[in-house]
Parts: structure tokens; C-alpha cells; sequence
């Protein structure tokens, strides 16, 4: 395992042709260097995704900064923005774990030190996916199918690793991608149906007149409540 330094410059010109042109970039992707390389190229991207939320979040864009508000809503941003770089260095291991597993199942390379390259490389996803958060602010919908898209989209790059880089099969690992894909789209309905459900519970509760009278009867017997916060009575 031999080490090698972090090249900046190379490292902006392959997060472009990983995102861009992932068959080209993963049919000729150099693993060499230890897992020195990886780690700092997840960091990176970690904290790109980071910055990019604090800033939405400041700008009162999302659940942070457009519920809480922006003092608290900048607070919490901030403290999204250290954990999106630890949870980068997490995801990392975690990821390159799931895509050995996927691997194995398709026939391919289970060489760890491999699979983490190409994890790190995946993950130039997150600041693209922390930038379309902005749409959420829009329109919720909006910022899920926008959210869904860059989620099948890493599928695709993801089957290019695969086959291009750690010798999949090409069919095994296309049915493959087809299964976590339509999980995917099940998930997104599923959370579009939770959206509405919420929605509709939060208008209900907004029209609720807790100044109507109700009779609650008292469990103890002979007393029983008039009116919502009305006192007791004898009867």
C-alpha cells in the first residue's frame, strides 16, 4: 500500500468527470495512494455540503432556518455543518461496506482499499445534493423529485463503478440497480403520502375552536366537566 500526497487540482479535475462523465472517469479511476487520498476527498466534500447548508440555513431556506428562524435557525446550521463532515468520514466506510457487499453479489472485485476509492468518489454527490436543497424552499415537492433525481442519478454512477472499475456483471449488477431504484421511488411516495397526511393533520389542528363546549366525564363518579377548562359541578 503505497502513499501518496493530495494533488487539489487533481481532485477538482476528477469530481468533474466522476460527476459528469462517470463511464469514462471510473473505466480509467486510479486507486493508488492508500486510503490517505479518500479520506480527505470525503472530507472535502463533506464540508462543501456542510457550507452550503449553514448558508441555507442563514437564509432562512429549509426546516433550520424557515421554522426555528434565523438566529437559531443559523445555530443549527452550524452545528449540520460539523456533522456533515464527520458524517462524510463515516459515510465513507459505511458506504464502501454496502458497495462490497453489492459487489460480491454481482461477481466482482472485493478488494476493499478499491471499493473506498470509489466510495469517495460517489460522494461528490453531497455538495450537489446539499445545493439542490434550495428548491426546497420553493416548493417541498419540488425539492424531493429534485432529491430523487440525484439519487438515481448516483445509482448510475454507481453501475459504472461496478461494472467499469471492480468487474460486476453487467446484468447482475443492472438488476441490481433496478431493485434499489424502485426502493427509491417507493420511498419518495411514501413520503409525499406522509407530507400530505401531515399537512392536512396541521390545518386540521389549525381550524380546531378548543373554545367549543364538551362534556368530559370525571372517571370518579358524580362530578362531571362542563366545558373544556370549565370547572366541576355537582349534579
Amino acid at each position: 500500500m503505497e502513499s501518496k500526497g493530495f494533488n487539489f487540482n487533481e481532485f477538482i479535475v476528477n469530481s468533474k468527470q466522476a460527476l459528469l462523465k462517470p463511464e469514462e472517469y471510473f473505466s480509467s479511476m486510479s486507486t493508488e495512494g492508500g486510503f490517505g487520498p479518500p479520506i480527505i476527498k470525503a472530507l472535502i466534500y463533506g464540508l462543501l455540503a456542510g457550507i452550503l447548508n449553514f448558508i441555507w440555513s442563514l437564509l432562512k431556506i429549509g426546516a433550520a432556518g424557515g421554522v426555528l428562524g434565523g438566529a437559531v435557525g443559523g445555530a443549527v446550521g452550524f452545528l449540520a455543518l460539523i456533522w456533515s463532515v464527520i458524517g462524510a468520514l463515516i459515510g465513507l466506510f459505511i458506504g464502501a461496506v454496502i458497495i462490497l457487499i453489492l459487489v460480491a453479489i454481482a461477481s466482482g472485485k472485493t478488494d476493499f482499499e478499491p471499493i473506498v476509492h470509489v466510495q469517495a468518489s460517489l460522494m461528490v454527490i453531497m455538495p450537489v445534493s446539499a445545493f439542490m436543497n434550495i428548491f426546497n424552499g420553493i416548493h417541498p415537492v419540488l425539492g424531493s423529485l429534485l432529491s430523487l433525481a440525484v439519487n438515481l442519478y448516483v445509482l448510475w454512477m454507481l453501475f459504472h463503478a461496478m461494472t467499469k472499475m471492480l468487474g460486476a456483471k453487467i446484468d447482475t449488477t443492472k438488476i441490481i440497480m433496478f431493485v434499489l431504484g424502485g426502493i427509491l421511488i417507493l420511498f419518495f411516495f411514501i413520503g409525499l403520502a406522509t407530507r400530505r397526511a401531515a399537512d392536512r393533520f396541521m390545518r386540521d389542528f389549525q381550524d380546531w375552536d378548543f373554545s367549543e363546549q364538551t362534556d368530559i366525564k370525571k372517571p370518579s363518579g358524580d362530578k362531571t366537566y362542563t366545558g373544556f377548562l370549565s370547572d366541576y359541578h355537582k349534579s
